[in-house]
């Protein structure tokens, strides 16, 4: 039997997991010939080895990994690797390919495009000659994964008509959206779009969201934002070209600009690096009961509910 597991990041935000979990809900409805279970990273649980075992458990040999991470950074070049190859030594007789991250793809343009024009319908109509685009991203210590969100920024400012459009990052790397709201407020523009790249509402998404509501209350001009992506129907249709790329056997990540693999700039001595986990210090530890893989019936789980843990 075949399954899709889909790699997620965590959050500790309940309404982020809740967020995921509609993803995957929307996912076993598309794929119904396919066992479709989830993980995460750190935080929250199922983590990826209690996925795996439930999926195994259920009959499965043969799983699809689709990392839900938008950008490679380390996440998706180093610890999501390592957990498939830890555990793919664990099943001998299961086979795990893992997919590539979603990256920019035509459906995640288009559904920027979306997000940025329903933002605009809640607020006056004018020219977008005569606003600014700013792109916030999480912010990495990979600049390959920083400089996707760049590019996507000069994807949406060419495509959408924007009078400028630039680039910000909630954390890690520079420039950070908090120094870098001063100077956008003195640009010649009517109106800034804060669009956060962020595929659910999380801690960074509410924090980007209070310093621009912050920095408004100090400008003369009108900034608004947009929502994350969400389970959109134009984010399914990315993740179904990465199952079909694992299905058509070409699942194969673009490594030109990977600190990991080429020498970049500044980052000389992180060529050939180890490829090892770094969140075993948080992995699952918003651990959720009823996502356990262990028998509800068993002595052990109505003891431990009778003690109220």
């Amino acid at each position: 039997m075949k399954g899709i597991l889909i790699c997620g990041h965590g959050s500790r935000d309940p309404e982020g997991v809740e967020g995921f979990k509609e993803l995957v809900r929307l996912l076993k409805i598309r794929y119904p010939d396919k066992v479709v279970d989830y993980g995460f990273l750190e935080f929250s649980h199922p983590v990826y080895a209690a996925a795996v075992e439930r999926m195994y458990v259920a009959g499965v040999r043969e799983i699809i990994a689709i990392p839900a991470i938008l950008f490679a950074g380390g996440h998706a070049k180093n610890d999501i690797p390592f957990e498939m190859n830890t555990l793919q030594g664990q099943y001998p007789d299961l086979k795990i390919v893992l997919g590539k991250h979603i990256g920019i793809t035509p459906s995640l343009l288009q559904l920027s495009k979306k997000l940025v024009e329903q933002a605009e319908a809640t607020a006056q109509e004018i020219d977008r000659k005569d606003a600014c685009l700013l792109v916030v991203g999480r912010g990495t210590s990979d600049p390959d994964a920083n400089s996707d969100v760049a590019k996507l920024t000069r994807l949406l400012w060419e495509g959408l008509g924007f009078g400028f459009a630039t680039t910000a990052y909630i954390g890690v790397t520079q420039p950070l959206l908090k120094d870098f709201l001063p100077v956008v407020d003195v640009l010649p523009y009517k109106r800034v779009i804060v669009l956060p790249v962020f595929l659910f509402t999380g801690v960074l998404l509410k924090k980007i969201y209070a310093q621009v509501d912050a920095f408004r209350e100090l400008s003369d001009k009108e900034f608004i934002y947009t929502r994350s992506y969400e389970s959109d129907e134009l984010l399914l249709q990315s993740l179904d070209d990465r199952i079909a790329e694992v299905e058509t056997g070409n699942p194969n990540m673009n490594c030109q600009l990977c600190k990991y693999r080429t020498q970049i700039i500044g980052f000389e001595d992180e060529v050939g690096k180890e490829q090892i986990g770094h969140h075993l210090a948080v992995k699952g530890i918003l651990f959720e009961e009823d996502e356990k893989i262990e028998d509800k019936n068993t002595v052990i789980t109505k003891f431990k509910k009778i003690l109220g843990i």
